[in-house]
């Protein structure tokens, strides 16, 4: 469980630096501005919160966010990161779990041939 939590804060840190960096360093990712350093940047914070956290369907849009002009300054990752993690690290509580087993049936009630 403290490996959860430390999986959680390392990721919640990432999100939080990388939306920070593209805010601060705005001028870099501004619109004519090369963006290397940006798609960079995005592609690592992907990779980093997929293997912290594992793959959600979060992340997604967030990635694409951070490839739209304008709107990359906003805190996807932030966002995304917090949506997904928002009960995980949680003293006494685990993430969500996931059935793999098909809901039964009740048995039919209709007649039976004869």
């Amino acid at each position: 469980m403290e490996n959860l939590q430390r999986r959680v804060l390392a990721a919640r840190i990432i999100a939080v630096a990388a939306d920070a960096v593209q805010l601060g360093l705005m001028p870099l990712f501004a619109g004519g501005a090369p963006t290397g350093f940006d798609a960079v940047l995005d592609v690592a914070v992907g990779a980093a919160m997929v293997a912290l956290l594992g793959w959600h369907w979060a992340f997604l849009p967030a990635f694409a966010f951070e490839l739209l002009p304008g709107v990359d300054l906003a805190p996807a990752w932030t966002i995304a990161v917090f949506l997904v993690t928002r009960r995980m690290g949680q003293s006494g509580s685990s993430p969500p779990s996931v059935s793999t087993e098909p809901p039964l049936l009740p048995p039919s009630t209709s007649s039976r041939r004869r």
